[in-house]
């Protein structure tokens, strides 16, 4: 059910975002406004040719990234071990664990987008900088909840530092995996082993077009 529930916000995160070119957006606008260009992408006859999804994923991967606080992200999800983390830790973390989720959100985006429509229910602030943006997939019969948070930065930009779904949140579905993981091993190993599994994503993903 988690890896289901996990399918879907994958699916959607990276279909909604893309960067914002003004600080002065407000959380909704910020997700909302690249829908039309992100899904674009998606349905470009181009890219259903064979051999051109490493191109349409590239594409994908350069317009959403942006978005992300992916420093955020990595910090909340590793918890209270990110202190035993060494700056150039961080960065090669942070680093890696980005590449790591764009793999695997846009592989399932280009392997499960089915034209889903996306209702835009409210936006709330808290305290000026943060925010969560809730939204509504529809997909045939379904509906499916997707709630966005995001914190703006010194430069009064909106970034997502977390996606839930159905209830699930995509930082702590991965915290549990790395607390695990660091409770035996050190930072140095769980960055060696993202690096393995991404290096094993870029073989396969290559393989596949």
């Amino acid at each position: 059910m988690i890896l289901k529930t996990i399918s879907a916000m994958l699916l959607i995160s990276l279909l909604m975002l893309q960067p914002a070119s003004a600080g002065s957006m407000d959380p909704m606008d910020t997700i909302k406004g690249p829908i039309d260009a992100a899904i674009a992408i998606l349905n470009d006859p181009q890219y259903k040719n064979a051999g051109t999804k490493a191109d349409q994923r590239d594409k994908i991967w350069s317009a959403v990234k942006p978005m992300f606080d992916f420093r955020l992200i990595s910090r909340r999800a590793v918890g209270g071990h990110w202190d035993k983390f060494s700056d150039t830790e961080k960065t090669q973390f942070s680093d890696v664990f980005a590449d790591f989720l764009g793999n695997t959100y846009i592989d399932k985006i280009q392997g499960e987008y089915h034209n889903e429509k996306i209702v835009y229910l409210s936006q709330a602030l808290a305290s000026g900088r943060y925010a969560e943006v809730k939204t509504q997939i529809l997909r045939e019969a379904v509906q499916i909840p997707v709630y966005y948070r995001l914190i703006k930065n010194n430069e009064d930009s909106w970034h997502v530092y977390d996606i839930i779904v159905e209830g699930v949140s995509l930082v702590k579905n991965y915290r549990t995996q790395f607390a695990s993981i660091l409770k035996k091993e050190t930072p140095a190993q769980l960055i060696e082993r993202l690096n393995k599994k991404l290096t094993e994503q870029n073989q396969r993903l290559s393989k596949n077009g």
